[in-house]
């Protein structure tokens, strides 16, 4: 999942949002006094790496990623992360009864609110993403588009996400539906993982 999926699956959490965000940034162990993160903060990392490793292996996105194998190969993973935010941006109201432009706004802010918590390279892409609205973006076409040109940009070998948009264009319905049959899956296993690992956390997705 991409930067939308992870927001929305942290909850009100103020420990697990920052988490979730910067897991990326944090390298080996959350816990390691090199980072100096509080348990809090810990934990959302750990739920953004649960989320990462129950969508890479599910069943329909490996359904997804035999789609866009041929043109993308090894980064086929990442076209897919970008599809899905994709399909919940679109679908967004439906899934969290709130406006996505509401939604949206509110984590920017707190993005901004938190800044001294967010570790340098993960402000600057915070600064990047606001700057040009991605999350708002990620409903059309063209600013998914974007987003995997700018992915391609930064891949050590080449890619070819500059074109993955044709494919998602190609098997938008299909894409689509599968999206449908996955997230509920993610959702139940992210109330799963809060409920044994954090009960006193409020779930709100």
């Amino acid at each position: 999942m991409n930067i939308l999926a992870h927001a929305y699956l942290s909850g009100t959490d103020e420990g697990l949002i920052i988490g979730n965000f910067i897991a990326d940034f944090i390298k080996g162990n959350p816990a390691h006094p090199r980072h100096g993160l509080s348990a809090e903060v810990q934990f959302g990392i750990s739920l953004h790496r649960q989320i990462d490793q129950f969508t890479d292996h599910h069943p329909l996105i490996e359904e997804m990623r035999i789609v866009v194998r041929p043109r993308c190969h090894k980064y086929a993973g990442p076209a897919i992360d970008v599809f899905l935010d994709h399909f919940l941006a679109t679908r967004f109201y439906e899934i969290a009864h709130q406006p996505l432009s509401e939604f949206v706004g509110g984590f920017y802010e707190f993005l901004r609110n938190h800044r001294d918590q967010l570790p340098d390279p993960a402000w600057r892409m915070a600064g990047y993403m606001m700057q040009n609205d991605w999350l708002m973006n990620y409903r059309f076409l063209e600013g998914i588009d974007r987003s995997l040109k700018g992915l391609s940009r930064r891949t050590a070998f080449p890619s070819n996400l500059d074109t993955a948009v044709n494919d998602l264009k190609e098997n938008y319905t299909t894409f689509g539906g599968y999206f449908d049959r996955f997230f509920p899956d993610l959702q139940q296993h992210v109330r799963d993982f809060l409920t044994e690992n954090c009960p006193d956390v409020t779930h709100s997705i």
